[in-house]
């Protein structure tokens, strides 16, 4: 990740943390790992302080065999740490003019080991990094950790408190037209609606004997001011904007108007979203909205936003990925965090269930020679966010493959890591882009809080 032969030059930041550890390893260690594997991963270097004007300086590890028999020790150890995410190769002895220092590269932990935790209390003892270094969990943070890590989705959930009467009507019958012509003859329109409820899993019988909703039924099906309360955050949010920015139409779930829930609000903004789009995109944006509402934490803060403007549409929801982003873009894995709520969606030919849809976006994105998607993840809250620029880039864009920008963001990301500094000159002939194309991608970096802009040029975010 970085160049040893030039550690003089590096400072701390989202990515690289420094420890003396000459009195042995220190407790904050294991908070700086944790922090990694539950954020973007990074590199623990020991040996190495961070001086007055924030450079490193080596010092000597007298015994560094010692201490890192001692880290083996304790991150074998599950009483200690939760989980070892390390290879034998993660942790290194470096020799740097005589001086002695260990590097331990910690990965992102997949989000069924997550959250990574010191002690046996993950309430205690979760951590995550942001831009002024290691911050302690909230409880809500450890709670969509935990979530996250179940293999069965909280959407399945059966809500005995509820009953029938939480459903809206017109959705179910809409709902139910759908499904009679995607699936004609097979009694879709003949059932009634506890049946109904039950055959496509938006409900189930409860010990009682009566039909009770599932949170997914619920949460597509049910009226707004019942779903929130059960998921108190709950919010979904249309915006149409002009040229200027002024708003120039609105659709929000709880204005009393409509029902308030997934299905219709999917069905609300359909349409509007791709007025006066090509044609060739209106799948993929649609599904991109879909892909929002199936992948929400409903428990978490921020409410679903769909914000059209004339040159993007910026789709948000509350959560962190469940893949890694690269696989995302890859495709061919599928691992909604609400898989009865995309079963819901499936039904009525909404979505893929093969993970195919966001390559599929970026393939006609690139075919259009538009500039390509961005997708973002922030921590505090958790969200993900996905822009869709719906304008034409440069022909060397055009020529990019369907997942350019995001390997441009990780190539730019592992040269400032080992570079220390990037502008839009280095960044171009590392990318095998235009020096304004290459500007674009570091302000978007920039824009997510990944670099600051400094007069030497851009850097990771201390």
């Amino acid at each position: 990740m970085i160049d040893f032969g030039r550690i003089g030059e590096y400072s701390e930041n989202n990515r690289i943390e420094a420890k003396r550890a000459m009195g042995g390893l220190p407790r904050s260690l294991w908070e700086t790992y944790s922090a990694f594997a539950n954020s973007f991963g990074g590199i623990l270097l020991l040996g190495v302080e961070e001086l007055a004007d924030k450079t490193f300086r080596t010092v000597n590890l007298p015994a560094p065999e010692k201490l890192i028999a001692e880290f083996w020790e304790i991150a074998e150890d599950k009483q200690r740490v939760s989980e070892n995410l390390l290879a034998k190769d993660d942790v290194m002895i470096h020799e740097i003019d005589g001086d002695h220092i260990i590097s331990i590269t910690v990965p992102r932990a997949d989000r069924k080991k997550r959250p990574v935790y010191i002690g046996n209390n993950p309430y205690s003892g979760t951590y995550r990094r942001d831009g002024e270094g290691d911050y302690h969990c909230t409880a809500e943070e450890v709670r969509m950790m935990l979530r996250d890590r179940e293999e069965r989705t909280l959407d399945e959930k059966l809500l005995p408190h509820m009953f029938m009467d939480v459903f809206a009507p017109e959705t179910l019958r809409r709902y139910r037209t759908y499904l009679k012509d995607r699936h004609p003859g097979q009694g879709y329109e003949a059932e009634r609606e506890e049946g109904l409820v039950c055959r496509i899993g938006a409900g189930k019988k409860g010990k009682d004997g009566t039909v009770h909703p599932t949170a997914a039924g619920l949460l597509m099906f049910g009226y707004e001011d019942e779903i929130v309360k059960k998921y108190p955050y709950f919010f979904l949010d249309y915006q149409e904007r002009t040229e200027d920015g002024q708003l120039r139409e609105r659709i929000v779930s709880n204005s009393g108007k409509w029902s308030g829930n997934l299905f219709d609000f999917y069905l609300k903004i359909s349409g509007k979203i791709v007025r006066g789009l090509p044609h060739d995109i209106h799948r993929p944006v649609r599904e991109a909205a879909a892909n929002c509402m199936m992948n929400g934490d409903y428990m978490g803060s921020g409410g679903l936003t769909v914000i059209k403007k004339q040159d993007e549409i910026c789709i948000a929801n509350p959560g962190s990925f469940r893949i890694d982003i690269l696989e995302a873009i890859n495709g061919g894995k599928s691992d909604p965090r609400n898989r009865r709520i995309a079963k819901l969606f499936h039904l009525v030919k909404v979505g893929t269930r093969t993970g195919a849809g966001v390559p599929d976006m970026y393939r006609v994105w690139n075919e259009k020679g538009w500039r390509m998607p961005e997708i973002q993840e922030r921590f505090r809250p958790d969200r993900i966010t996905l822009k869709l620029p719906l304008a034409a880039g440069r022909e060397e864009q055009r020529q990019d493959s369907w997942m350019r920008m995001q390997e441009y963001k990780d190539a730019v990301l592992d040269y400032v890591t080992w570079a220390i500094y990037i502008n839009g000159k280095d960044a171009g002939e590392e990318l095998k882009i235009s020096r304004q194309e290459a500007e674009t991608v570091l302000a978007a970096m920039e824009e997510e809080g990944i670099l600051v802009r400094t007069r030497d040029g851009y850097r990771l975010k201390i």
